[in-house]
């Protein structure tokens, strides 16, 4: 039916098969943001939230949705991770939150949706946690920013 990768020839949904490719050293990061008025972002970065520490809640949640990726995605291919660990940086100038995610694998198939998963649901965690403080929050800007161990690579941008 066509050259797309995840339909067969009678266009029904597969899985693609990775069992020909070597084995490699996979990596991937992605980064998001999220910005907020700021008593949002004050009171997360002092941990004064009545929900808790959005910050903590919000890595271990993006952590679990890494792992969970494949029951997520359709016909994303299940990767026993090695690394997964996601980080903060606190942007007043935004006024918000930069989300870095990054996730690992010795793996036939690579690791981004796998840190996309974790950037977005660390983001979507800290949005929960503070939207009795602001109601116009925003997530954008969820991007792969680095991959290796494949075919195609992305370098981080010179910073």
């Amino acid at each position: 039916m066509s050259d797309l990768t995840h339909l067969d020839a009678e266009g029904r949904a597969r899985m693609v098969d990775v069992g020909a490719k070597p084995v490699t050293a996979r990596r991937a990061s992605a980064v998001g943001t999220i910005t907020m008025n700021a008593e949002a972002l004050s009171a997360v970065e002092n941990n004064a939230l009545a929900k808790g520490d959005a910050l903590a809640t919000a890595r271990v949640a993006g952590i679990m949705a890494a792992k969970k990726t494949p029951e997520l995605i359709p016909l994303c291919h299940p990767i026993a991770l090695e690394d997964v660990g996601v980080d903060f940086e606190i942007d007043r100038a935004l006024p918000g939150i930069r989300v870095t995610a990054w996730a690992a694998a010795r793996s036939r198939t690579g690791v981004e949706m796998e840190a996309l998963a974790a950037a977005s649901v660390a983001l979507l965690t800290i949005y929960d946690m503070t939207k009795s403080l602001d109601r116009g929050m925003e997530i954008s800007g969820l991007r792969v920013t680095a991959k290796s161990g494949g075919k195609t690579e992305i370098r981080p941008a010179a910073g």
